[in-house]
């Protein structure tokens, strides 16, 4: 897949343009969203994938049509799992919910650029060693077995702030309560860090270790870094409405887990195949391609599409039979979303009302 330079700069500056739109529609007037609005916004990212997809499709055919549908489907959908995990940052931080949205949009502007980085190096290395494929599927299917056991152990996640944030707190004064939606503050002379800033950093690290697994399982079902990068791209800018919108769902979606694993190891097990296939090691039938056969793309939509269905409603059915399995996921709750703008108003005002003041979670 040949593209032009001037297709990724107007891509990039199509995200841009989206995110900025984004950032003054929502967050030039904080407020607690509404469901309609969460709704719509959901709706247009989706659409604004599949519009592309279809453009990819017209373009360049239906096979990196295909790629770029199934790189974005599993990346939303490990995306998913990850909320739990920002639910969580929120929690700790204690995050007015009037400024939530801004925090995860900037969080997740920092992890796209990061994971653009990712990306690319990755890109460099498949492209001068074949035999990394070995090493991407054996992480995936380890990924895979770790989760599985997770979820089979009942085993809650738990989030610690990391080196970076600890080295962030002792290279520069942080506030104890938020000040707004700013970042930083002077007071007495001195320039402040607010605890904004430090949960927005939480965020955006905190996806980059999720690129661990997402971004060589994308590997896994395209080599073509456009469409990568643009699968992350769309997954990432849509992830913040789906946080909202999906926050009271996520703890009953109880099999996510062991379907996520399904994915990671299908995903591994098509890796091994095609580095068999392109083989170059010497330890392995003499340095030649072993004549396996190759999962196309077609098999593997079918596959991710099928995993998350049945996850999805195996899931609900068994919440709804058995209630309690929702309530033993986990303790954490969803942020309010208001159903009304007179709701959303009162929602607001209550939390200008709250005391935010953060005590610093624990490091490890």
């Amino acid at each position: 897949m040949n593209v032009p330079l001037w297709v990724w700069l107007v891509t990039i500056v199509g995200f841009v343009l989206v995110i900025g739109a984004d950032l003054w529609l929502n967050d030039h007037k904080p407020h607690a969203v509404t469901l309609g609005e969460v709704t719509r916004w959901v709706v247009f990212y989706v659409a604004l994938a599949v519009a592309f997809g279809v453009g990819v499709w017209l373009l360049a055919g239906g096979t990196y049509a295909g790629e770029f549908f199934a790189g974005y489907l599993t990346e939303y959908s490990l995306s998913v799992d990850n909320l739990f995990v920002f639910l969580i940052i929120m929690s700790a931080f204690k995050v007015p919910v009037v400024h939530q949205h801004r925090v995860l949009l900037v969080g997740i502007v920092i992890a796209l650029i990061m994971r653009s980085i990712f990306i690319a190096a990755g890109a460099a290395v498949i492209d001068r060693f074949s035999w990394v494929f070995f090493l991407f599927a054996a992480f995936l299917v380890y990924t895979a077995i770790s989760l599985v056991k997770q979820a089979a152990g009942g085993e809650d996640e738990e989030w610690k702030e990391g080196r970076v944030l600890r080295w962030v707190r002792k290279a520069f004064p942080v506030t104890d309560d938020y000040h707004g939606a700013k970042t930083t503050v002077r007071i007495d002379g001195k320039r402040w860090l607010t605890p904004m800033l430090i949960v927005m950093i939480a965020i955006g690290v905190t996806d980059i270790m999720f690129a661990l697994d997402s971004i060589p399982a994308i590997f896994g079902l395209t080599q073509e870094p456009y469409l990568v990068f643009t699968a992350n791209a769309f997954a990432l800018m849509g992830l913040r409405q789906l946080y909202f919108l999906l926050g009271g769902l996520l703890n009953k979606l109880v099999f996510l887990s062991y379907g996520l694993a399904v994915l990671l190891a299908f995903i591994g097990v098509k890796l091994a195949l095609h580095a068999l296939h392109e083989n170059e090691l010497p330890f392995i039938n003499g340095g030649q391609p072993v004549p396996v056969p190759e999962v196309g793309i077609g098999l593997s939509l079918a596959v991710i599409v099928g995993v998350l269905a049945v996850t999805t409603v195996t899931s609900l059915v068994a919440v709804r039979m058995r209630p309690e399995l929702a309530e033993q996921s986990s303790a954490i709750t969803a942020p309010p979303l208001a159903r009304t703008k007179e709701e959303a108003a009162r929602l607001a005002e209550e939390d200008e009302k709250a005391d935010h003041h953060v005590s610093a979670p624990k490091g490890d």
